[in-house]
């Protein structure tokens, strides 16, 4: 039995809600059992004659309502196949991709590119009875016709075919030179510049060079720049320094890299060392890892990581969820593959909720030092930074080491400076002692 049979012998028009792609939905009418498991599946709705299929905004997400639709993947007229992208919505968190729960001939766009939309919303208008063979190609698609070719009659010979007009030719005498001087003013050869006045000169200058172009802030920079200025204004930030010794983390990924990709088809980075030894430091100093909410303060005992990544569109931080609960291997598998995904544009809204502690590398740009600000409603973010070779005391000698510079930006209403001097030590213990973390010491 059809999906539009099924939902025909339920009610005239009917309609779908949101199907998570991880979850199973299951319809019984008349012992019939329709099991889905489509991504962000859109509302539907059946016309009376059930021909014409109506696509509708879906639920996005508890907190958000609306959107602006992007760009549509399917023109009117196309062929649009089950479950094929036929466009997405952009939200303050991601963009949400909208795939066809039918397949049949697109009719009508009932919204624009780039136009806002809500919940609900009518989005487009599919033909279910029209197939693939009887859709025209798009106009997009269709090549232009080859220009026809003009015969030459035979009376003519190639020797004597005329011979297309030369452009006239203006002799320099023919126009006024404006940059002609009297012989009284002129300049020997020797010496000789443009007599072009200051300002013809500036003028030509900042014509082409003085430009301004006005774009206005995608749905998730303005996300971002509230939920900045709101942990500027709602906390206490403080940031506080140290530095690590790289050399022994170095030495580690070297030795191993080769055999832990042959192995577990993984780069070992420095990333999951860092995660790991924060959970370590997380684990001694639990404040680091609590928030605030209203008058209380709200401890946990598990530690999410939001690892900063950077997008096109903005910074966004997926989480590797239970990170207390994962290997180093483990957690470099989920660092890549949401590095994969936060790079194809197919971050969840699941993969960005939560976290309860921050990492934002920004070494690998080159950065030296700086004061990362508060992930709300964290209380903590610790900020990496480039390795730097550096002249450094060891064992009362000056020797070179590869150095980096640790920051630790904190909410001041619930944690001392002395908590985050004391994460920031263990920190440093762990890393330049990595064999401290499989000790979990």
């Amino acid at each position: 039995m059809s999906i539009r049979s099924l939902i025909n012998l339920t009610a005239p028009a009917a309609r779908l809600s949101l199907i998570p792609r991880s979850s199973q939905f299951i319809s019984k009418t008349n012992n019939v059992s329709l099991r889905a498991s489509l991504k962000y599946q859109p509302l539907l709705h059946y016309p009376p004659d059930g021909k014409l299929f109506t696509i509708q905004v879906p639920h996005l997400a508890d907190s958000i309502t609306e959107g602006t639709f992007k760009t549509w993947q399917k023109e009117i007229g196309e062929y649009v196949s089950l479950d094929e992208e036929i466009g997405s919505i952009e939200t303050d968190k991601v963009d949400i991709p909208i795939n066809s729960p039918v397949a049949g001939v697109m009719k009508a766009h009932l919204v624009e590119n780039d136009q806002n939309v809500v919940v609900g919303q009518d989005l487009c208008s599919i033909d279910t009875e029209a197939s693939a063979e009887s859709s025209p190609a798009s106009p997009k698609k269709e090549s232009a016709p080859a220009p026809a070719s003009i015969p030459v009659p035979e009376s003519i010979k190639p020797a004597e075919m005329p011979k297309a007009t030369p452009t006239p030719q203006l002799s320099p005498t023919s126009i006024p030179s404006q940059s002609s001087a009297p012989t009284s003013t002129s300049i020997s050869s020797n010496n000789s510049t443009s007599t072009q006045s200051p300002t013809e000169s500036a003028l030509n200058h900042t014509s082409s060079s003085r430009t301004e172009s006005v774009v206005p802030m995608n749905r998730m920079r303005k996300r971002i720049a509230e939920r900045l200025k709101e942990s500027q204004n709602t906390a206490a930030t403080l940031t506080t320094f140290n530095e690590v010794d790289m050399s022994a983390v170095m030495e580690l990924r070297s030795k191993f890299k080769d055999e832990v990709l042959e192995k577990h088809n993984v780069k070992l980075g420095f990333m999951s060392l860092f995660v790991t030894a924060s959970v370590r430091a997380l684990k001694q100093i639990p404040v680091v890892n609590a928030r605030i909410e209203g008058d209380n303060i709200v401890y946990n005992d598990f530690v999410d990581v939001s690892v900063a990544v950077a997008t096109p569109k903005g910074l966004v931080t997926p989480i590797v969820r239970n990170a207390d609960k994962m290997s180093i291997v483990e957690i470099e598998k989920e660092i890549a593959n949401l590095g994969a995904k936060a790079r194809d544009n197919k971050l969840a809204l699941e993969d960005l909720s939560g976290g309860t502690f921050t990492i934002s590398n920004g070494g690998v740009f080159g950065s030296m030092m700086g004061t990362p600000i508060l992930n709300m409603p964290q209380s903590a973010i610790l900020g990496m930074h480039a390795i730097k070779k550096r002249a450094v005391v060891v064992n009362d000698k000056i020797e070179i080491r590869p150095m980096m510079y640790l920051a630790l930006s904190y909410d001041h209403r619930i944690i001392d400076g002395r908590e985050a001097t004391t994460f920031l030590v263990h920190l440093k213990n762990s890393l330049e002692n990595p064999s401290r973390l499989l000790l979990d010491l």
